[in-house]
């Protein structure tokens, strides 16, 4: 093609190629690990796609193999357009370190085009912290409590105040049920300090402090009296302090739909704890609050 001459870095079969879904691992994520690489995720049909095809190409062209380029018929390779949730075409995803950092949808002027991939051409992949924080939290998310320690500690290895990685390990403690633990590498932090594994670590063992050992005369008294809020807010605690968010939020939430000013809101204040224990992104977080919501304001 014509773009060809305007660069002596990489011909452009190095830098532009059509991608598919079975090449998207090797073309996109693996070689986003040393180089970004954006992809372009279009069809013959589309109009605006023919627009920006010709642009793209030309300011990747120009990055001189600062940054690669796949483009991706959605026709004839839909998997990694519909795992990217892909509503419309074109639709452009930008690569580094294996995940995606950036992107737009439509077609955008030649100058819009050179901005974007000039960007994305100045990213350095991942570091190695990056991917390990990475590593940890899908090891998390899998429920592999060990191989997510080990990824934290060995960031501390490198750096002993790293707070994302103090906050990790000290949730990865907590969830294996050793607070105690938690606590020590929950303290090494500044108290200050902001990240959201840290101030959920935080939350759960404030929790846990003031929980109570035994709840058998509280179930009794809920057993006789579904009102009795005192036994109801023990209870709560006593579930909270185990890591069952859920039914401790259903039971600071009935209390609130009951008597919202029990106890100067004891209750509500209680509430948000748990949510920041769970964590402010989790589901329960999100729908205690919604629910909070339309008890409050109905």
């Amino acid at each position: 093609m014509s773009l060809i001459g305007e660069t002596s870095a990489k011909p452009a079969g190095d830098l532009i190629k059509d991608g598919s879904d079975a090449g998207f691992m090797a073309d996109v994520v693996e070689a986003s690990q040393t180089t970004p690489v954006i992809v372009d995720f279009w069809a013959p049909w589309c109009g605006p796609c023919k627009q920006l095809g010709p642009s793209i190409e030309k300011a990747v062209l120009a990055a001189k193999g600062k940054v690669k380029l796949v483009k991706i018929d959605i026709d004839k390779h839909p998997q990694y357009a519909g795992q990217l949730r892909v509503q419309s075409i074109p639709a452009v995803f930008a690569f580094v370190g294996g995940r995606p950092v950036d992107g737009f949808m439509g077609a955008l002027p030649d100058s819009q085009v050179k901005q974007f991939v000039d960007r994305i051409a100045g990213q350095a992949p991942a570091n190695e912290t990056d991917e390990l924080l990475a590593m940890a939290k899908e090891s998390l998310e899998l429920g592999d409590i060990g191989g997510a320690a080990q990824a934290y500690a060995q960031i501390l290895q490198g750096d002993p105040t790293h707070v994302k990685a103090l906050g990790g390990l000290a949730k990865c403690y907590l969830t294996g049920g050793d607070a105690e633990r938690a606590a020590e590498i929950a303290a090494m932090a500044p108290a200050d300090a902001k990240d959201p594994d840290l101030e959920s670590v935080r939350a759960a063992l404030a929790l846990a402090d003031e929980a109570p050992s035994e709840t058998t005369e509280f179930e009794r008294r809920l057993a006789a009296n579904p009102d009795d809020h005192e036994a109801r807010f023990e209870i709560s605690k006593a579930l909270a302090a185990v890591g069952r968010w859920q039914e401790a939020s259903d039971h600071l939430l009935t209390i609130i739909e009951k008597d919202r000013t029990w106890n100067d809101e004891a209750a509500r204040k209680q509430l948000l704890t748990v949510f920041e224990a769970a964590g402010g992104a989790s589901d329960i977080a999100r729908q205690g609050r919604r629910r909070l919501s339309a008890i409050l304001f109905s």
